[in-house]
C-alpha cells in the first residue's frame, strides 16, 4: 500500500515522502496512529499544494533578502554613540545598534542575530559589518561610528 508521511517514521522515511509499505503496517500502525494517510488522488493533490506552497515562501523569502542586500551593499550605516572625556564609547556598539540604524537610514528589517560585526566597536571610527541574510545572500557595509 502506497502511503504519505504525515511524520518522520524511523526506519521507514520522512515526512511528506510517499512510501510503499505492507498493508498491515500501513493500517495498524501508520494510519491508525496518524503517522501516514493513503496516498490516494486527493491526497496526493493536497501534498503537492503543501509543496509548492513553501517552495514558494521559500523563492519570497530569497527575493526580500536580495532586495535587502542590494539596498545595504557598499554602504554606510552611521551609529550614533556617547563617549567618555578622553573619546572611548560608554559600552561597545552592538549589532541591535546597528540594526536600529539600518531600518533608521534605510527603512529595511534586519534581524541583528544576522548581522556580524568583525571586532569589538568600542570607539570611534569606521568598522566593517556583514548582514548573511539567507542562505548564499549576503551584504557587506561600514559601519561609522560617530558622537551623538
Amino acid at each position: 500500500m502506497k502511503v504519505i508521511l504525515l511524520e518522520d517514521v524511523k526506519g521507514t522515511g520522512k515526512k511528506g515522502e510517499i512510501k510503499e509499505v505492507k498493508d498491515g503496517f500501513a493500517i495498524n500502525c501508520l494510519i491508525k496512529k496518524g503517522l501516514a494517510q493513503e496516498a490516494n488522488a486527493k491526497n496526493m493533490n493536497l501534498l503537492q499544494g503543501q509543496k509548492d506552497h513553501a517552495q514558494h515562501k521559500i523563492d519570497v523569502d530569497i527575493a526580500n533578502a536580495k532586495a535587502i542586500a542590494e539596498k545595504l551593499e557598499g554602504k554606510t550605516v552611521i551609529v550614533k554613540a556617547k563617549a567618555g572625556q578622553n573619546g572611548r564609547l560608554f559600552g561597545t556598539v552592538t549589532s541591535k545598534e546597528v540594526s536600529a540604524a539600518i531600518k533608521q537610514s534605510f527603512g529595511c528589517d534586519v534581524d541583528k542575530k544576522k548581522i556580524n560585526i568583525a571586532v569589538k566597536i568600542e570607539g570611534f571610527g569606521d568598522f566593517s559589518a556583514e548582514a548573511r541574510l539567507y542562505a548564499g545572500v549576503a551584504a557587506k557595509f561600514t559601519v561609522t561610528v560617530t558622537e551623538g
